[in-house]
């Protein structure tokens, strides 16, 4: 694996895999850990959807999870937990409870119903499948952004949302990382411009490079107000957290939904992040924490913008452009 790939992969013993179908203008997103991950979440927005989120509260009791899934197809996406799980328990993964093995993947949907592609799947969904594929195709280092996995159906209220990664190294050497898939009711860039929330925190010309604009639109923009959306991520570190701590560092990748997306936490919003920690590095003093979630708001906020800046529009009639469909740019801007 390179050194630095600028993905959630950049965390050692985390592997990331996609399954994508664009007829059906959906996806799945699996991220699976070597070894069992402490792990938290919260959930901000109005209108989640979620599986196993609940035993992620800190005063619950079971502590790790094997993965965590992003996935489209609202509450029918639901399914693509499933799929995960099979996989998890093929190769003898899960929480062993007498002579049964319980994978624990807990899992986050957005909704992706309305846009243009073909949802009519018949008697069962297709998100079982797809999970299952999404599972099987995890793999370690690079993998691909914008339109693909969970971020395959995404978009925000200006141009097509998608899945975006993005990650940083703290002063004391953790490695800590943000994948999420964006579908906002409200908007990741500025005003009508190519310009993005997130420019401040932008780097290597990881969307663009264009900065801020000279002005700031900051005038309210919704792509509807009678439906539901949802911006769902995750952040990893492999330094070691306590489950309290996973639930903290979730609460702070929100700032970075409040920094990349304007607005946020709507209560037509499903945003969930969820925290886990591989625990390869031991970690005992509060700054080094507070770096972390320091770290978490901006890592979160730039993969936002990475996932909108690497998406391509959806292949059926009246899809929503791609941010590259409207605004090329200066000669040498490409997605990464």
């Amino acid at each position: 694996m390179a050194d630095h790939l600028n993905l959630l992969t950049d965390v050692e013993g985390v592997a990331v895999g996609h399954s994508t179908d664009l007829a059906l203008g959906s996806g799945v997103t699996a991220i699976i850990f070597d070894e069992p991950a402490v792990a938290s979440c919260t959930v901000l927005g109005g209108a989640p959807g979620g599986r196993d989120t609940a035993l992620l509260d800190p005063a619950m009791t079971v502590g790790v999870v094997d993965g965590l899934v992003l996935s489209g197809g609202s509450a029918f996406g639901l399914d693509a937990a499933g799929g995960v799980q099979a996989g998890l328990r093929e190769i003898g993964r899960g929480l062993k409870v007498g002579n049964a093995l319980v994978p624990i993947v807990p899992q986050a949907i957005l909704f992706d119903l309305i846009n243009g592609g073909n949802k009519d799947w018949g008697l069962h969904s297709p998100y079982r499948d797809l999970g299952y594929a999404a599972f099987k195709a995890a793999g370690k280092g690079p993998f691909a952004l914008g339109s693909v996995g969970a971020g395959t159906g995404a978009t925000t209220a200006t141009v097509k949302g998608g899945l975006g990664s993005a990650s940083a190294t703290s002063s004391k050497g953790y490695k800590i990382a943000a994948i999420v898939a964006v579908n906002a009711l409200g908007s990741a860039t500025i005003g009508n411009g190519p310009h993005f929330w997130a420019a401040p925190f932008e780097e290597s010309g990881e969307f663009g490079g264009l900065g801020m604009p000279e002005t700031i639109d900051s005038r309210l923009r919704l792509k509807g107000t009678n439906i539901t959306a949802t911006t769902i991520g995750a952040i990893v570190t492999d330094a070691r957290l306590t489950k309290a701590e996973a639930h903290r560092l979730s609460i702070s990748a929100h700032d970075g939904f409040a920094r990349a997306l304007l607005p946020t936490h709507l209560p037509l919003d499903g945003d969930t992040v969820f925290a886990a920690s591989t625990g390869r590095h031991a970690r005992d003093d509060m700054p080094g924490f507070m770096e972390l979630c320091h770290l978490a708001a901006i890592v979160m906020a730039r993969a936002i913008a990475r996932g909108v800046f690497e998406a391509a529009a959806l292949p059926v009639e009246g899809a929503q452009p791609a941010w590259r469909d409207r605004f090329a740019g200066p000669p040498g801007i490409r997605p990464h």
